[in-house]
């Protein structure tokens, strides 16, 4: 089946019928309601999203490549752990835990790797993505006394690094060469 067959255009726009499939059964679970009404007008609803919000393209070209996804996935749980023992000590010890703020500059223009980066970041305990700049993000860092800011940024040096390896095309590997 060829994909044009999936996403017919209306009114010179295409409508993916998959999505409008799943709109509608969002729809009908919401409405809590399996009656021809409640179908329809789920169908309409779809529709109309759709075609009045179409999705972005996807960059088909991002895969995952195994062995380097495996290491990303060990590097991750081990900061996993250790930030969370680090924050759990800063919580239970009395005082107020150290907190910094850092800019830290990103080497690639990838959207799909720079949404990866900040995801992980913030997944782990104790630092989180404040704000997007071009180019750059700023972090809040919880539990690292001392100025952090060399650490942090290589620290995401790395993360970006092993990220691009596990799911970057030749042209993010590129950038960061």
């Amino acid at each position: 089946m060829r994909p044009e067959s999936l996403a017919p255009r209306l009114l010179g726009r295409r409508v993916p019928l998959p999505l409008v499939a799943w709109l509608t059964l969002v729809w009908v679970a919401l409405w809590g309601d399996l009656s021809v009404g409640t179908v329809l007008g789920g169908l309409a609803t779809g529709l109309v999203v759709t075609w009045l919000l179409p999705m972005p393209p996807i960059n088909r070209a991002i895969r995952p490549h195994p062995v380097p996804l495996a290491r990303f996935l060990l590097y991750f749980a081990f900061d996993l752990v250790i930030s969370t023992v680090r924050v759990v000590y800063y919580v239970l010890r009395p005082g107020d835990p150290p907190t910094q703020f850092v800019r830290v500059p990103l080497r690639t223009t990838s959207e799909p790797i720079t949404v990866l980066v900040m995801v992980a970041i913030s997944t782990v305990p104790g630092s989180l993505v404040v704000e997007r700049y071009p180019g750059e993000l700023l972090l809040h860092v919880l539990g690292r006394p001392g100025d952090v800011t060399g650490p942090v940024r290589r620290d995401v040096a790395e993360l970006e690094s092993r990220l691009v390896a596990a799911f970057g095309t030749p042209m993010d590997q590129e950038e960061l060469a």
